[in-house]
């Protein structure tokens, strides 16, 4: 049976493609969905895709997660810098999972650099633009 990895995007990535193409890039939300299940088949993997804008239905996919997939990528966009309710789904979630930022929070402002989430996942990738959604599942299907 084939491993099945989750890839949630949170708030505001529906719209990736319309922010600030300095920062995001121009690439759709869809484009990088269709990568990614691209990549999934080369790679033997199964992957499911979801994005909210709310916050009670991300940690409800988190929680459904735990019976039904064998690791989470998570793209929290702004929930990184505020959500104690995500980072308590997912370190319940005892199997692999990885942060995923496509800018470096790192060089942003200073509310942006704090991530409630980097301490209960297994690894962070920040700042690779939207191909961090690639090498996050190549990662991911290695681990899982």
């Amino acid at each position: 049976m084939k491993k099945r990895i989750l890839i949630l995007n949170g708030p505001n990535l529906n719209l990736l493609h319309k922010r600030d193409k300095k920062i995001y890039g121009d690439v759709s939300l869809e484009k990088i969905e269709n990568d990614c299940r691209e990549l999934a088949k080369e790679l033997g993997v199964e992957v499911e895709l979801r994005q909210s804008n709310n916050e009670g239905e991300l940690v409800d996919f988190i929680q459904d997660a735990i019976e039904n997939f064998d690791g989470i990528i998570i793209n929290a966009a702004a929930y990184t810098h505020t959500s104690v309710a995500i980072r308590d789904a997912l370190e319940i979630f005892q199997k692999p999972k990885i942060e995923l930022h496509i800018s470096n929070i790192f060089k942003r402002e200073e509310f942006r650099q704090n991530s409630f989430l980097s301490d209960v996942v297994d690894a962070v990738i920040s700042g690779l633009g939207v191909d961090g959604y690639g090498i996050a599942l190549l990662a991911m299907s290695k681990m899982v």
